[in-house]
């Protein structure tokens, strides 16, 4: 494959100079998610402020996240890796729009996102034969039609998060190899190496990569959160023995070192060696991270790394921000806010996926 980088960048200054027309508050959906339904199906359910379903659009296989566009109306759901589908939602008209694939020799990673003025579309995505990691990079008016990618200076890119300033986006490479000729085999476990890295949008250089300590070389750094003071907190999944026991959240600020999150060692056995998504408040003020495999949900102070909260939902992943809190989903249908007690926000006959995407 020939890799157009003149075309991709001149596609980037040109997105740039076109306006973006908000979309209107009324009957505006909140939140997007894959699930399972009870029939073993697999459907993106966009769904209210209070846990309501407004509709859902069937999906070919397991979903994973979803890119929101900067006007609200438009979600993009991606496979779960080692996926070869993107469904595109108009959440306006409540309807599927279209979907789309990577080339043959790519495979998405089940994360994306749109350019800060939504005409460009980037996906984490895989160079299996290569073992490289690749942003690759869709014309929304085009029909989303892949006009060329970045390099993600790591193999393994999963989630990747565009930075307040509108022209960085953060990249976690979880530093594993895989193939899609063996889905969910890791390759490479005795010798991954995982990074954060930072691509400019505008240009497609790598601005920046910052790597774990060689003893850490088996946390797989997953998923990512940008706090209001610009810090990017970062999510892991480790690799290692199953003894060990080490932290799972980590902070960066760029120029600096990762650093392993500062919390009293007897929290993080809870969490089985696994973070499954992290979120920040719409204020930035407060990081959540959760656990599926823990059960557990916890809310971090993002200027102290201090733990606000701490609740034990069983199978509980996906979470959002919703009002001055969090919203999370659970493998047993149901949502909750993210902190406090009580009984769940809703409850369905169905099994979330791993995120929520937040309108």
């Amino acid at each position: 494959m020939i890799i157009d980088r003149r075309r991709v960048l001149a596609g980037l200054a040109a997105a740039s100079l076109l306006p973006v027309a908000p979309l209107a508050a009324a009957g505006r959906p909140a939140f997007v998610a894959a699930r399972r339904e009870a029939d073993g199906s697999h459907a993106a359910a966009v769904f209210t402020h209070d846990g309501e379903i407004l509709f859902t659009e069937r999906l070919d296989g397991r979903g994973h996240d979803a890119a929101l566009s900067p006007d609200g109306r438009t979600a993009v759901v991606f496979a779960r890796r080692p996926g070869h589908f993107a469904v595109v939602i108009d959440l306006a008209a409540r309807r599927r729009a279209t979907a789309f694939a990577p080339p043959p020799d790519r495979h998405f990673y089940g994360h994306g996102l749109f350019s800060r003025d939504g005409r460009l579309l980037y996906a984490t995505e895989n160079d299996f034969d290569a073992e490289r990691g690749v942003l690759g990079v869709y014309d929304v008016g085009a029909g989303y039609r892949r006009i060329g990618e970045l390099d993600c200076g790591g193999i393994g890119p999963h989630e990747a998060i565009l930075l307040a300033d509108g022209r960085t986006i953060a990249v976690a490479n979880g530093g594993i190899a895989t193939h899609p000729d063996y889905p969910r085999l890791k390759l490479n476990i005795a010798t991954m190496a995982p990074s954060l890295a930072y691509v400019d949008v505008e240009t497609g250089d790598l601005l920046g990569r910052a790597s774990l300590p060689a003893a850490l070389h088996q946390l797989s750094l997953r998923h990512m959160a940008e706090a209001a003071d610009g810090t990017v907190w970062i999510g892991g999944q480790y690799e290692g023995p199953r003894s060990d026991r080490l932290a799972l959240v980590a902070r960066h600020r760029r120029g600096g070192d990762i650093a392993l999150l500062e919390a009293p060692p007897a929290l993080w056995p809870g969490f089985d060696h696994y973070v499954g998504s992290v979120a920040a408040s719409r204020d930035g003020g407060r990081i959540a991270v959760s656990s599926p495999r823990g059960g557990l949900v916890l809310v971090f102070d993002a200027r102290t790394g201090s733990v606000l909260s701490r609740r034990s939902l069983p199978d509980a992943c996906g979470l959002a921000p919703r009002g001055a809190g969090f919203l999370a989903s659970d493998g047993a249908g149901r949502l909750w806010q993210g902190e406090g007690e009580g009984a769940p926000l809703a409850a369905h006959e169905v099994s979330w996926d791993n995120h929520i995407a937040a309108v």
